[in-house]
C-alpha cells in the first residue's frame, strides 16, 4: 500500500499524516507542490493541514491551483482515495472536488482543542473501523472551519449518506454540525478535525487511528 503526502509552502501536518499512514502499514512518499505528477502505484493521497501559501486570497485557493492539483484531481477521478484534513478540506472545496465552502468560524476566533465527533456512516473505508453513532475525541485547530453549503447540497449530503462526521457540540458554526463529508463514491474524505493528531499513544489519544486502519484494511481486502 502506498500513500503520497502533498507538501505546500505552509503545510504543517504533512509529517503527522506520513507518520499516521506508516503506522497503518503504508509506504509513504512526500510530493512537492510544484510537481506535476504523482508517483506510480499510489493508493491514497493525503492533503495535509496547515496554512498552504500562507492562506492568502482564501484558505486553500492557491493550493487548489498549484501544479500538483491536476494530478490530485485525476487520481480521485479514476477512483483513488484522498484524505484531506483541515487545510486539505479547504483545498478540496476550492478545487471543486467536494461541495460547499469553509468560512471563518462563527466566533471569529481561531479554535484549538479536542472535540467530540459522531461517526455518521460506516460504509466508507475511512469510517469502517467505527460503528455509526460512535463518538470519538479528535483535535481541531482552525480559524476557517465553518462548513457552509446551500440547502440543496446539504439535503443531498444527508440523503446520500455523505456526511461522515458531525460535531457533538459544534465549535465553529458549521451548517448541520458537519465536520467531514465524502465524495459520492466515498473515496474522498474532507474533514476539519485532525485524526492524524490522535493516532499514536504518545498523543495521549489513539481514537483517530481507526480511520487509517480502516483504509488500510479496505485496500488489503480489495
Amino acid at each position: 500500500m502506498k500513500a503520497a503526502i502533498l507538501v505546500f509552502p505552509g503545510s504543517n501536518c504533512d509529517r503527522d499524516l506520513a507518520v499516521a499512514f506508516r503506522a497503518a502499514g503504508f509506504d509513504t512518499t512526500m510530493v512537492w507542490h510544484k510537481d506535476t505528477a504523482l508517483p506510480g502505484g499510489i493508493d491514497v493521497v493525503g492533503v495535509p493541514g496547515g496554512f498552504s501559501y500562507g492562506d492568502y486570497l482564501r484558505c486553500g485557493a492557491i493550493a487548489a491551483r498549484s501544479p500538483i492539483a491536476a494530478a490530485l484531481k485525476a487520481h480521485a477521478d479514476r477512483g483513488g482515495y484522498v484524505f484531506a484534513p483541515c487545510n486539505g478540506f479547504q483545498i478540496l472545496t476550492e478545487a471543486g472536488m467536494l461541495p460547499g465552502a469553509l468560512l471563518r468560524n462563527a466566533g471569529l476566533k481561531y479554535v484549538c482543542k479536542t472535540v467530540g465527533l459522531r461517526v455518521e456512516e460506516g460504509e466508507s473505508a475511512f469510517t469502517s473501523a467505527y460503528t455509526p453513532g460512535d463518538v470519538i475525541d479528535i483535535p481541531i485547530a482552525h480559524h476557517e472551519g465553518n462548513y457552509t453549503a446551500d440547502p440543496d447540497t446539504i439535503a443531498r449530503l444527508r440523503g446520500e449518506g455523505l456526511v461522515a462526521f458531525r460535531y457533538v457540540d459544534t465549535p465553529n458554526g458549521a451548517t448541520d454540525d458537519i465536520a467531514g463529508i465524502l465524495s459520492p463514491n466515498r473515496r474522498v474524505l474532507g474533514m476539519m478535525p485532525h485524526p492524524e493528531r490522535a493516532a499514536d499513544a504518545l498523543h495521549g489519544n489513539t481514537q483517530g487511528a481507526g480511520l487509517f486502519r480502516g483504509l488500510a484494511d479496505a485496500l488489503v481486502s480489495a
